[in-house]
C-alpha cells in the first residue's frame, strides 16, 4: 500500500492525567516490600480510588498482588488479585481500580505486560512507582499513564484508505504525569522520616509537634519575605496570592496571646491525659493476660 504524507505529519500522544495519592497508600507500599519474600526483588499491586470531578484521579487505597517474574515473562495471581478486590468493595464499595504500583525505580520490560493485564480492568489505570531502595538518597515517588504514541496523518493520500482512519498507532509509550501528596501534620512527620535511608530512634509526640511548629515558622517568614518584597516594588503583585493570605489571616481566630498560651496548654494537658489513660489500661490488659495464663497452667 503506498502512503503519501505532507509535510504537517506530527507526533502526538494522548492527554495526560493527574493523580493525588493519600500516605496511607504509600505506607502499605512500604510495609509489603519489607514483609516480601526473600527471592522477589519488588512488590506490585492493586490501586484503589476514584475519579474527582475535575478528572484528578484520587488514590486512597492499595493491596499488594503475589507475582513471579523474569526477565522475560511475569505471572500474576489474578485469583488472589479478584478476590482481595472483592472483599475490598464490601468494606468501600466507591473505591474501584485506578491503577496498579511496583517498588523500585523506574519502568521495566514486565511493566508493559502487567500495564497491559490493568488496562483491561480499568481504561488508562495509573501506574504508581515507590523507589523502596533510596536510589537518590530518598524515597522517590512518581506517576505514569500509558501514551498512545500515533502517526496524525494532515494531508494522507494512499491508494486505499478506510474511512474515517485519520491515525496510525505506532507504540505505547509511558509518560509521567502530575502527582500530589497531601497530608496532615501527623502523617508528614512520619512521612518525612520514611524519606530517610537511616533513623536513629521515631520522634516523640513533643518532637513531632516541634518539628511541625518549625515547619509553621518557616512557611511563615516566606510570607513576611513575599508580602515585604512586594511592598518594596522588589516583586510584582499578585491578586490570587494575596486573596489567599487575605482568607488565611481573616480564618484566625481573634485571640490575645494570654487566651490562645492557655488553649495550648489545656490541649496539651488532654493529650498528656489521654496518653497516660491509654498507658494504665495497656498495663490492666497485660495484666490480665498474664493472670490468665497462670490460671490456665494451674
Amino acid at each position: 500500500m503506498a502512503v503519501t504524507v505532507s509535510e504537517r505529519t506530527v507526533l502526538q500522544f494522548s492527554p495526560t492525567l493527574t493523580a493525588k495519592v493519600h500516605p496511607l497508600v504509600i505506607f502499605n507500599i512500604c510495609d509489603c516490600y519489607v514483609r516480601r519474600p526473600d527471592q522477589t526483588k519488588r512488590v506490585i499491586g492493586t490501586l484503589l480510588g476514584s475519579v474527582l470531578p475535575d478528572g484528578t484521579v484520587d488514590i486512597r487505597n492499595s493491596y499488594a498482588v503475589p507475582h513471579n517474574e523474569n526477565s522475560e515473562e511475569v505471572a500474576l495471581d489474578i485469583e488472589y488479585h479478584h478476590n482481595m478486590l472483592i472483599s475490598q468493595q464490601k468494606v468501600n464499595p466507591k473505591e474501584v481500580i485506578v491503577g496498579w504500583y511496583s517498588t523500585g525505580l523506574g519502568v521495566t520490560g514486565c511493566s508493559v505486560l502487567i500495564h497491559d493485564f490493568y488496562s483491561r480492568e480499568v481504561p488508562n489505570p495509573v501506574h504508581l512507582i515507590v523507589d523502596t531502595g533510596f536510589s537518590n538518597g530518598e524515597g522517590a515517588i512518581k506517576a505514569y499513564v500509558s501514551s498512545n504514541l500515533s502517526l496524525s496523518l494532515g494531508e494522507l493520500k494512499q491508494a486505499v484508505r478506510p474511512a474515517g482512519d485519520h491515525q496510525l498507532p505506532l507504540a505505547a509509550q509511558f509518560q509521567e504525569i502530575p502527582l500530589d501528596l497531601r497530608m496532615v501534620e501527623a502523617e508528614r512527620v512520619g512521612f518525612d522520616i520514611l524519606k530517610k535511608t537511616m533513623t536513629d530512634k521515631l520522634p516523640t509526640d513533643l518532637e513531632g509537634m516541634e518539628a511541625s511548629m518549625e515547619r509553621l515558622l518557616a512557611l511563615i517568614d516566606d510570607v513576611y519575605k513575599y508580602v515585604d518584597d512586594v511592598d518594596e516594588g522588589r516583586v510584582a503583585p499578585d491578586n490570587n496570592v494575596g486573596r489567599f493570605l487575605w482568607d488565611a489571616v481573616e480564618s484566625l481566630p481573634k485571640l490575645s496571646p494570654a487566651v490562645f498560651d492557655k488553649l495550648l496548654n489545656d490541649s496539651l494537658q488532654d493529650n498528656m491525659l489521654l496518653l497516660y489513660l491509654s498507658s494504665i489500661t495497656r498495663t490492666q490488659l497485660t495484666l490480665a493476660e498474664k493472670l490468665n495464663t497462670a490460671a490456665q497452667v494451674l
